[in-house]
């Protein structure tokens, strides 16, 4: 039985979206010399992954010249919502609180962060009222 597609981005996709992102539109090399670390992928497994996040309505192309240039259909932030409701979905049955604990609880969140979250909820428990 095939593997069901993933709707998330992978771990593979990613790099790919961050040139994306980084560029607003990018041609196939373009992302493939945008991609840093030890790890680049090559030409032709960059062009099969922009045709799967095409696949999965993240990205689409246009040409320019006899090249295709890659655009992304969501921003980074439509992105990140995804990939934390997968995550609630997957690991903390659908529930927000859950995950703020989890997080919480590993001990190495910076203690400016705790307070920006502490003003966040005050603001949202002012917002309801």
């Amino acid at each position: 039985m095939p593997r069901k597609r993933s709707v998330a981005l992978t771990d593979g996709e990613l790099p790919l979206m961050r040139v994306l992102w980084e560029k607003g539109r990018a041609t196939v090399g373009e992302v493939v010399d945008g991609i840093g670390g030890p790890h680049k992928p090559v030409y032709n497994t960059v062009l099969t992954m922009l045709r799967i996040l095409e696949h999965k309505e993240y990205v689409t192309h246009g040409k320019s010249g006899r090249a295709f240039v890659y655009m992304p259909i969501i921003d980074r932030s439509q992105a990140r919502r995804s990939a934390v409701r997968h995550l609630l979905d997957r690991f903390f049955d659908n529930s927000p609180s859950l995950l703020v604990l989890n997080l919480l609880q590993q001990g190495d969140v910076d203690p400016r962060e705790i307070e920006r979250l502490r003003e966040l909820i005050g603001q949202s428990q002012q917002e309801r009222r």
